[in-house]
């Protein structure tokens, strides 16, 4: 993974330490999110929570950013699109990055609907739960990735 030239490591809330006192938290860059998730390869997946672990052990953190994570991971989700939509065939794979429980990401571009497009086009089988944005990958777990 790239590392920024200055890695932006701040101690951890407690809140989101799961009860554990003190820890480092890294701040990541877009970058760093795209640098994993381009390598995330076709039939397999990462969840959000994996994403944000292998960060952190690759810059020597307790845990990384959770709500930094998400906002980058949607910045270059849209880049993505725009990399798509200017012609581009091999762009970041984002849509394989899952919530968890295996929960389809409402905030990415074209929501929950577009996510489950890619993703069945990739033949993943998608599960419509309770309401408009519920969707997971059925047996999501066996084809994840750390």
């Amino acid at each position: 993974m790239l590392k920024p030239a200055v890695l932006e490591i701040v101690e951890a809330p407690a809140i989101w330490m799961k009860g554990k006192t003190g820890g480092k938290m890294l701040i990541p860059t877009p970058v760093m999110i795209r640098d994993i998730v381009v390598k995330i390869p076709r039939g397999k997946l990462m969840t959000s929570t994996a994403l944000r672990e292998r960060m952190a052990a690759g810059c020597g953190a307790d845990i990384s950013c959770p709500m930094t994570t998400g906002i980058f991971l949607s910045i270059a989700a849209h880049a993505a699109e725009e990399d798509r939509a200017e012609g581009k065939k091999r762009v970041m794979p984002y849509w394989r990055v899952l919530k968890e429980g295996g929960k389809l990401n409402p905030k990415f571009p074209g929501g929950c609907a577009q996510q489950a497009a890619y993703l069945e086009a990739e033949g993943f089988e998608i599960l419509k739960g309770r309401g408009k944005d519920s969707y997971s990958v059925k047996d999501y777990a066996a084809k994840t990735i750390s």
